[in-house]
Parts: C-alpha cells; structure tokens; sequence
C-alpha cells in the first residue's frame, strides 16, 4: 500500500451540511483511508491508497456531487465593503418580492402566465433553471442525505403537481438568490483567512552556485541561501548570516512596531524588510514555517467544533423531518396543497447550520490576524466560560532571565562604582547574573576597565585583576558576617539573589538580582478579573519567597515549589470541582498542564512549532493584553453566537405557523427562507471588525 495526502480547493459550498455531503461522497470511494472537508479553508484533505485510487477520481467524484474543483487557486477578486453589498441584496429581495410576488399575485400576473405558456414548456423553464441545484439535491438524496434545498425542492415538485409552475419558477429564483446569500455569507466569515492566506510568500532570490536567482517557494530547499533586499517580503523562516534591516513582524506576530535585525538574528517568512538587506539561511520553508503553521491551523480550525456548534448540528438533522411532518400534518388537517407547499418552502434549515460556524469563523480569522491564534471553536466557548485561570511564573509573568534590581553600597562608594568594579570582573563570565550585572553597567553606560587573570571560583563566584586590584564577585561564604548582612537577608527573603562585591578583600557593596515582572502584566489580571474571572494562581517551580514576592506584586494567590506533575495535579483537582480551567505558560515545560487544562494558553510562541502544538490558544507574541483581548472576543462571540441560533429559531416557528395557517403564501414563504442567513451575517460580521481593547470591556 502506498499511501498519499492531497489538498484540492473546492468551490461552491453553501454551509456545513455541503461539506459534509463531499465528505460522505468521498469516503464512500475504495481506496479512500480518511477525507476531512474544510468549509471555512474551501479544500479537501484526503488521504488515499494511490496504488488503488488516481486524484482525477477524487476530482470527478466531488464534481459529481455538485461542486467544482479549479485547478488554480485565483486571489480573491477585490469587493465593495460587506455592509454595501448587504445593502444591495435586501434592496434585490424586496424588488424581487414587491415586483414578481406581490404585484405578481394581486394584479394577477401568475394566473396571466399559466393561461399563455402551456405547462409542460413552464415546467421545461423551472428545470433548466434549477439544475444545478437539483442535481446536487438528487446526489445527496441517493447517498441517503438531505441538503438545505431539499424541503424547498419539494416544495417544488409540489407546486408543479398543482399546475403553478410560475410559482414553482419564482421558487427556484429565490433558492438561487439564497444559495448567493450563503455564499456570501460564508465567503465573509472567509475572508480574514483568505487574506491570511494571500500574504504567503510566492517567489524567493536565492544564491545558488555564486549566483542569484529566483525560485518559486516551493522549489528552495533548507538550508539554501535567500537574499532580501529592502521593501522586500521574507519568503523563509531563517538565521541572518549577513547584513541588517528594519523587519515589520506584523503579519507573524501582529505587533506593527518593527525589530532591528543583524547577523543572528531569527526570522520569519511573510515578514517584509523595510529597510536594508539581508542574507538569510533557511530553516523552514513553505508549510514548514511558522507562518505556514499558523494558515494550517486556522484552516483546520473548524473541526474542534464547540459544544454549541453540535447542539446546532443536531438540530439541524432533527429540524428537517420535523418540518415534514408538519407539511403533511397541514395537507392533513387544512385540505390545502398551497399552504403545505409554503411549509416545505419556508424552512431554512441552513441557517442553523450556519449559526455557530460564521460567528466562529470571523473570529478566529480576525483573532489570528491580530497575533491570537485560536485553533478550534470550542476553545473559544471553553473561553468564555473560564472560572479559574492558572499561571506559570518564569517566562510567562516574568521575562525569564534575571536583572538587576538594587545596589547596596558599603564605605565611601557609590552605585555606578559597585556597578563598574563587579561588571569588569564578571564580563568574561558565562553565567545568567553575570550577564545581567555587565548588562546593567552597559545600560548605565559604564565603560569598563580591562580585565587580566580571570578566574572562576567554585561554586562561589568570580575572582580578577582590574587595573592592578582584586575584585571578588559572588555569594556571602566569600567573606563571612559583615554589616551588610541583614540587607542582604531582607532582599533574600524578598526571593533576590545576592551578589557580594569585594576590592583587595573590602566590600564595595552587594547586588541583588531578581527575574523581573512584565510591566504588561498587572494591567491585563486586573481586565481579567473585571471580565469575570475571580480565581487567579500562580503555579510554578520556583522556591516561595520568589513566588510570594511576585504573587503580592499582583494581588493573586500562588503555589511554590511544583513539579509538572503537581501542576496537572492541581488543573485536574480544579475540574473535579466543576470549574472551567484555562492554563497560561510557555507551551513547553508545561505542556501537561496546558494540554488538561480547558484551555492551554501559550506566550511568544512564534517560530516554536512544539509550543503551537501543545497549547489550544497560542499568542504569536509576549504580550499579556492579548489574554483580556482573546477573553473579551470569545465572551463576544458567545453572545452573537446565542443571538444567531435565537434569531434563527423565532424566525422559523413564526415562518411555519403562518405558512401552516395558509396565511403565508407559496411565493413569500420561498422569499422569506434566504432572509434568516442576512441576519446572521449581518450579525456575525461585526466580529470581523471587533478589536477588542484590554481598556475597555466588550461591547
């Protein structure tokens, strides 16, 4: 058996209920191992025993169902704004309803057209004009599954058995205006991921055999050199071998303020340099890439379905031989062939399977635009039901390496001098603090002396000669009690470290250092906690006295001294008591944890394929007010979400009694089902615009 994956784009997908029509189709062919169809990303991932099955077959059978394949996928063609368009098909469905149902029926045009066009050439103009959808509907209805047109096709045939063909044709006009509407509706709830997707890079300059030339993306290879020259798009993820710029990251980590790079610097495909050049080795390319990552997950989002989504589905299954009881229930009761055509026409069962997914579809779209990149809609609805949020202290609340935060001078001395002396000892040191001592003097500007004969000293610190004196630099067991001594228990009971400076055997003073708060942090808990969430904790690793010192900072609770497993320990003893538990850490250490939780958050994860993987919600850059952003956008879309299903779920009870009653006529019922599926857009597509501000709560 050899087996193959391939992706083929799809055009012509309503709703779900069409993907799921392909899906069964193909699954239902030999050689097939496992078929996904991606409404929102329009392609099938299918993969197949190629020994046993050609992708032409693959090709036919979907085209056979109804839907088309195009061999290239053409970039979106460029629109007028969403609210226009809207505009102009309400105004097209109130022409349409006014001029051909009402004028139609009063005036007496319909009975006018029965009387001159004999029925058979009536019903000859209702098939050729519907046969698309027809087909598609009589496809579905072989595989033993029933699409949104199906009632309506009946509704159909029946007012073609009642001699009302003109009926029957305005019927197929308003099915087609509805199919253009979910269309569009869908294709709105596409765009921010078809924009994502646009932004790929296509073309590469590459150095090849002491030349350039330029490649298309899926022709360079890793490890070939790329040249960037400015204005140009980064076409790879890569080191700077050479060379620096001016980088925009906005497209990878949404942030628009753009980094300087310089040799070693990492960088990203679909990032565009805008000032200076650069020789970059490749490292991932194309789908490998971070940016190609983050377009696979946001396209694949859609089958982490929320809970809320397959309530919709459900009902969508159970709503269609709901309606047809009704139908015969009327036809029954009332005697009237016209009122039980009217039933089967006004039930738009589309609508609740558009409902969930739209709202869900703009948002992730829109959120992975802005750095937030959200890999299903039930972590979107597990969001929005947080209870309890934990957190991990070294990297995701502090920058994860130390800093200096206090100089204690001794004697006649002062804080640039203690500074001066230790950094010029420490500089050729490989050690965290020492590095953080030498970049301290660096930011105060301090030149430092030459140093000669260092030296380590074993688990006790540094010992070297500047200008002509010995400096020692390192913990207290160096010198023994001194003066300074209860200083330095307080800042150790604060959870710094101590760092003793000491000039021919005299303390010029000490240095605490400490893992520094992010200054985005307090900010963003305090948003969170007026976005709902009452249980906030730290979890981590570290001793007690580091952990109480931040936890105090922030006014939350803590727990100290975990391992991995403690931390999943404690994420499942929350759950245990009914609480909804979202876990923020750096998606690798904890990754037990991230994984139990309801939802796993992860920081600064861009170029990190193992963090992508492991957290549910991945923050494409170090920022804490994406958290309150990506709560307030899922407490949003919640309650859109909630409107779309009430909207649609009123709408179809009032729509079927009144068609029940014979006081809703053919004609109207049939222009009325394509009106549920605008409210939800119209609805939905405020999520394509929302950016929601940590400032402010949602509106």
């Amino acid at each position: 058996m050899s087996q193959q994956t391939i992706s083929l784009p799809i055009r012509g997908m309503d709703c779900s209920s069409c993907a799921l029509h392909i899906q069964t189709a193909l699954g239902e062919l030999s050689g097939v191992m496992q078929a996904q169809v991606l409404f929102s990303a329009e392609k099938a991932l299918i993969t197949f025993d190629d020994q046993l099955l050609e992708p032409n077959a693959l090709v036919q059978t979907i085209e056979q169902a109804g839907y088309q394949v195009p061999q290239l996928q053409a970039a979106p063609p460029k629109s007028t704004p969403a609210s226009a368009r809207l505009l102009l098909l309400f105004g097209a469905i109130v022409v349409v309803v006014l001029g051909f149902s009402v004028l139609g029926e009063q005036l007496g045009w319909l009975d006018l057209l029965i009387d001159w066009i004999p029925w058979p050439i009536g019903v000859a103009l209702v098939f050729v004009a519907g046969y698309r959808i027809f087909w598609r509907v009589a496809q579905a209805a072989w595989r033993k599954t029933v699409l949104s047109h199906s009632l309506m096709s009946i509704g159909v045939i029946a007012a073609l058995a009642i001699g009302q063909w003109p009926t029957a044709l305005l019927v197929v006009l308003f099915m087609s205006i509805g199919e253009y509407v979910e269309q569009f509706t869908s294709s709105q709830a596409r765009r921010a991921v078809r924009e994502l997707t646009a932004l790929a890079p296509t073309l590469a300059q590459v150095e090849r055999d002491g030349t350039e030339i330029q490649l298309p993306i899926e022709a360079v290879q890793v490890g070939d050199v790329v040249v960037v020259r400015p204005g140009d798009q980064i076409p790879v993820d890569g080191v700077v071998l050479r060379g620096a710029a001016s980088i925009n990251q906005a497209t990878i980590t949404g942030e628009s303020m753009p980094i300087d790079a310089i040799e070693g610097t990492q960088v990203f495909a679909a990032t565009l340099a805008t000032a200076g050049s650069l020789r970059i080795q490749a490292t991932a390319v194309g789908r490998d890439s971070t940016f190609g990552n983050v377009i696979k997950l946001v396209e694949e989002a859609e089958s982490q379905k929320a809970e809320i989504q397959r309530i919709g589905d459900a009902f969508s299954d159970y709503y269609l031989p709901v309606v047809a009881l009704i139908a015969l229930l009327t036809f029954v009761i009332q005697r009237d062939p016209l009122a039980t055509a009217a039933v089967l026409l006004v039930a738009c069962s589309c609508s609740f399977a558009l409902a969930t997914p739209i709202a869900m579809l703009a948002t992730i779209g829109a959120a992975a635009k802005q750095g937030i990149l959200i890999k299903g809609g039930k972590y979107l609805e597990a969001l929005a039901k947080t209870s309890v949020l934990l957190i991990d202290k070294t990297g995701t609340l502090t920058h994860g390496q130390p800093a200096v935060s206090q100089v204690v001078v001794h004697a006649a001395t002062n804080e640039a001098e203690v500074l001066c002396w230790a950094a010029a000892a420490e500089q050729d040191s490989e050690h965290p603090l020492a590095k953080a001592i030498v970049r301290a003097a660096r930011d105060r500007s301090i030149d430092l002396p030459h140093v000669r004969e260092f030296k380590a000293l074993a688990g006790s610190g540094v010992q070297a000669v500047v200008e002509g004196q010995t400096v020692v630099v390192g913990h207290q067991r160096l010198l023994g009690e001194h003066p300074l001594q209860a200083q330095a228990n307080a800042l150790e009971q604060q959870g710094q470290t101590v760092i003793w400076v000491l000039r021919e055997q005299q303390v010029l003073g000490l240095i605490a250092c400490a893992d520094r708060l992010r200054a985005d942090v307090a900010p963003a808990i305090a948003q969170l906690r007026r976005l709902g969430i009452d249980t906030i904790e730290i979890l981590t690793g570290d001793n007690r006295a580091v952990a109480a010192n931040i936890a105090e900072q922030l006014g939350i609770s803590y727990q100290a001294e975990l391992l991995p497993a403690d931390k999943l320990a404690i994420v499942r003893r929350y759950q245990a008591q009914g609480h909804h538990v979202v876990m923020i850490g750096d998606g690798v250490n904890d990754a037990p944890a991230l994984a139990q939780a309801h939802v796993g958050i992860a920081m600064g994860v861009a170029g990190t394929a193992v963090a992508l993987d492991a957290a549910h919600i991945a923050l494409l850059r170090d920022d804490w007010s994406l958290i309150p952003q990506a709560l307030a956008l899922a407490l949003r879309t919640m309650r859109i979400v909630k409107g779309n299903l009430g909207f649609t779920v009123a709408y179809n009870v009032i729509g079927l009694s009144l068609a029940a009653l014979g006081i809703l006529p053919p004609v109207l019922a049939a222009a009325a089902q394509s009106l549920p599926d605008l409210g939800i857009m119209v609805n939905s597509a405020r999520l394509l615009r929302y950016k929601p501000k940590p400032s402010s709560l949602p509106q």
